[in-house]
């Protein structure tokens, strides 16, 4: 009997973020990636959301290992809320590891997880897998694709990537290999498809650092920018204009102060002699000697900037005085929060420099160009679009075809499909077809739980949220029976979907929602000391008082 190869995305297709795929051979399962994505509008009380994974669960004795691409929360964010239902050992570069050793740690599973760094060019073999570790270009440092290795063939998956010939660490991408991997034969192409709607190629990171050192020459304000944390060398280059004009720098924000803490130790960020300084110390220095480095350019609630704006910040009060440089896009589904941001700065007098005003933000990924130098190079017998929404899978597609790739050998998925080769012995005469296909993605279901039971699988509470907000019968009853409810509760009992059930976890903390084709699921983490039911309840409740105090004509 043939021995079968399947490629099953968990995440990634038809949304921007949670990417997870599962390549299965001969028995044996790797997984590639394992990440979150930011909620949508109506999932009340909802931080991110995560793959489900119960079909690896149902298949734990066959895991051989999760390798990760690179350290983007879309990649690595479910990591710890994955690792509480199934421990694999987690195979990734420097740079990655040492982020993943951060959520490790906070979570409590630093000891019980295996960590392996690889560097670019070696070869790990997972039972009867070979994932080759090939350098790529990104927003990140450290990044990879990577040549999956079986008897059946190689599977290049790309991962995040650009082709930048001037990149900040000197490391080009690794084209070579590529092209003789190509030479030697690419069974299938799994490749980035976000900025395919692009054409020609994507900026060089050395671009921005040319912008800040123009915005920073001359000012007489305090800067303050804010850009993605994990983007090392956008960091290094803020330091280095610093440097340059005669400025001291400060770091807030949690998740900034990590990254530079890691980066640094590990070698990634050389900060300038004599550049940083504390928060509270910095303030002591004329405001055009001062640069501060920030969180929240995703306009996120919690973070730095969005409590400078808001006045709620311990350290920084912000006015007329202050430049701003938002060195960043907005995610798709985060446009409103970060327009919300950008407003209340303009309210306060400040003078706000955002990506539309000028070249203060290049892409991670590969443009049209890009993409056809990779088709190119590997030359694929199949192909399967990955990274992106429905329009962005079918227009990589059409570069497939514009390239010359047979319209028979290129696949479209939706997460949880189940595409399946087995060396000509299937009825397609050994193509890449789908043969499972699991259920569309119902609404949301879930469960509302008092921590104990996290992540219990039964439906209704975000439901619940969502009648709340927007009005139907039964309103003061339902704000009663989440009031006074404890443990799970389910729409209809907890119906099994292809993949898994739906299921929500809501409680003081980080609040999570694990999501698949089959259904949503989700688990609770206690970032401090656990509260009562009862103020959980409450503070979800004060979330969405004053819409419901309009929807009963109350004053709020």
């Amino acid at each position: 009997m043939a021995e079968k190869f399947k490629i099953i995305p968990l995440g990634g297709l038809n949304e921007i973020g949670k990417n997870m795929t599962v390549y299965e051979y001969g028995g044996d399962i790797i997984v590639v990636d394992c990440g979150m994505a930011f909620p949508g509008d109506d999932m009340y009380g909802i931080d991110c959301v995560i793959p489900d994974v119960s079909y690896l669960v149902k298949n734990r004795s066959r895991l051989r290992g999760l390798f990760i691409t690179h350290g983007h929360e879309d990649h690595i964010g479910a990591i710890p809320y994955v690792l509480k239902q199934i421990n694999i050992p987690i195979y990734c570069t420097r740079f990655t590891a040492g982020l993943i050793k951060l959520k490790l740690q906070e979570h409590g599973l630093a000891s019980s997880t295996k960590l392996i760094t690889v560097e670019p060019g070696q070869t790990v073999r997972a039972g009867k897998f070979q994932v080759e570790f090939i350098h790529v270009n990104h927003s990140i440092a450290d990044s990879v694709a990577f040549a999956i290795h079986t008897r059946m063939g190689a599977v290049v998956h790309t991962g995040d990537f650009k082709i930048d010939s001037t990149p900040i660490d000197g490391e080009v991408i690794d084209l070579a290999r590529f092209g003789e991997l190509g030479k030697q034969g690419v069974l299938a192409l799994l490749a980035d498809s976000t900025n395919v709607e692009r054409p020609g190629y994507t900026m060089s990171e050395r671009a921005v650092g040319a912008t800040f050192k123009r915005q920073f020459t001359g000012c007489d304000k305090r800067i303050i920018v804010t850009t993605f944390a994990s983007n090392v060398h956008r960091i290094q280059q803020v330091l280095d204009a610093a440097a340059a004009c005669g400025r001291k720098v400060a770091v807030t924000g949690r998740s900034m102060e990590n990254i530079m803490k890691v980066s640094t130790e590990l070698g990634y960020m050389k900060v300038p002699k004599n550049t940083l300084m504390d928060i509270n110390r910095i303030k002591g220095l004329p405001l055009n000697q001062q640069v501060i480095v920030t969180t929240g350019s995703q306009g996120e609630e919690m973070s730095a900037l969005y409590r400078m704006a808001f006045s709620t910040h311990k350290q920084v009060d912000i006015g007329p005085g202050d430049k701003v440089i938002i060195s960043a896009s907005a995610i798709p589904g985060n446009e409103n929060t970060v327009s919300r941001v950008i407003n209340e700065l303009f309210r306060k007098g400040v003078e706000v420099i955002y990506d539309r005003a000028d070249m203060l933000h290049v892409s991670g990924h590969a443009c049209q160009e890009e993409l056809k130098i990779i088709h190119a190079l590997t030359k694929p017998k199949y192909f399967i679009p990955v990274h992106g929404e429905q329009r962005m899978l079918q227009l990589h597609k059409d570069l497939a075809l514009q390239m010359g790739m047979d319209r028979k050998n290129i696949v479209i998925c939706d997460n949880g499909d189940a595409v399946e080769r087995d060396d000509g012995l299937n009825k397609a005469g050994g193509l890449f077809v789908i043969l499972e296909r699991a259920a569309r993605k119902a609404d949301v279901a879930a469960a509302f739980t008092n921590g104990l039971n996290a992540g219990a699988r039964a439906g209704g509470v975000i439901g619940e949220l969502h009648v709340l907000v927007h009005g139907h019968e039964g309103f003061a009853k339902r704000v009663d029976d989440l009031f006074h409810r404890g443990g799970a509760v389910g729409r209809d009992g907890a119906g099994e979907g292809r993949f898994g059930v739906a299921a929500v976890s809501v409680g003081v903390g980080a609040v999570v929602v694990l999501a698949a084709a089959g259904g949503q699921q989700a688990q609770r983490h206690d970032s401090g000391q656990r509260k009562s039911e009862k103020l959980f309840h409450l503070k979800y409740f004060l979330s969405i008082f004053p819409r419901c105090c309009s929807l009963l004509h109350l004053p709020s």
